[in-house]
């Protein structure tokens, strides 16, 4: 998803206060470590619904919360639900209100994206964009998702789930695990990771989710001068890193580093370098580059250096046939 991406919080009387505040908070500091490198702002935040003020969960009255707004797809859109405190009363007329707002948006991936917190998919279901997809709720509303839309294949015990246009998290802290996810997707993991070490969130998926992407492995931790390092190989991994250079930028010595890098990421230094390098090569190699090419791209010495980073690390196939693919 391309451009700047406008995120609407969809909200109605009794939304769970952190259910939207948790994800804005991410996207907010997102927009603010993308100003620090100089680099223009992704995310628009936008709070709307079918009256201009409600009360939140916590008490809280929102006030100033702007139209639900015509979108048609032409621009990048993410409509956020939240959950809301106790059941979803269908029948009140702000329900209904946003209920028919909802059923006439036409997800599509990359331009108008649902993204769902908690119960909130209670309301994608109702509206009829669950149809034929996979998506998960919080535990106490699976059976009621089963319900409101039968044609779903209703995940449980699940930290959120992707298909398609449609992204659905369990609910409550998970929203946040999911708006990093979707940060990552459109700005980068590296980025994604340090908006999760600065709200000191850890980085997770739920079973039988694809792994983490290598650049947000061993990011698990709170260690400020690790991260730091971290970042540094993550941006320039072509760069000429020995451990000694690793140090210099987390301003310890390298020994030091070595206990670091163990204690707290669980890998060594060097070998954490190699991953983040290989990731750096398969992506290169996936966008149309030739081997030899990914290889300096990446930061390897040569091809043949790349190839046996490739085996060690037990990666399916080769590089030549995913340049090839």
């Amino acid at each position: 998803m391309s451009g700047t991406v406008r995120a609407v919080f969809a909200l109605l009387p009794g939304s769970l206060a952190l259910d939207w505040a948790g994800p804005a908070e991410a996207l907010r500091i997102a927009n603010q470590r993308l100003a620090a490198r100089g680099e223009a702002e992704r995310f628009r935040i936008e709070f709307a619904g079918p009256e201009a003020a409600a009360d939140s969960s916590v008490g809280v009255r929102l006030a100033g919360l702007q139209p639900l707004p015509a979108l048609d797809g032409s621009a990048p859109a993410w409509v956020v639900l939240p959950g809301l405190a106790g059941s979803i009363d269908l029948d009140a007329p702000p329900a209904r209100a946003l209920l028919h707002w909802l059923r006439g948006l036409r997800p599509a991936e990359g331009r108008l994206e649902l993204v769902t917190i908690c119960a909130g998919a209670l309301l994608a279901a109702r509206a009829g964009h669950l149809a034929g997809r996979r998506a998960t709720t919080h535990h106490q509303h699976l059976e009621d998702l089963r319900a409101a839309e039968p044609r779903c294949e209703v995940q449980a015990n699940r930290v959120f789930v992707s298909d398609g246009p449609v992204h659905s998290s369990a609910g409550v802290t998970t929203g946040i695990d999911l708006v990093l996810e979707r940060i990552a997707h459109a700005c980068g993991p590296a980025l994604a990771a340090q908006v999760a070490q600065t709200m000191v969130v850890a980085l997770r998926r739920g079973p039988q989710d694809p792994a983490l992407s290598p650049f947000l492995h061993h990011r698990n931790h709170l260690h400020a001068a690790l991260h730091r390092v971290q970042d540094a190989v993550s941006q320039q991994p072509a760069a000429g890193w020995t451990v000694a250079a690793m140090a210099r930028a987390a301003h310890v010595t390298p020994r030091h580093l070595a206990r670091l890098f163990l204690e707290h990421a669980g890998i060594a230094p060097l070998q954490y370098l190699r991953r983040i390098r290989l990731a750096t090569a398969e992506a290169a190699l996936r966008s149309g580059a030739g081997v030899t090419q990914a290889a300096l791209l990446a930061g390897f010495a040569s091809d043949t250096q790349l190839r046996r980073a490739w085996r060690h690390f037990g990666l399916a196939g080769t590089p030549s046939a995913l340049c090839d693919a």
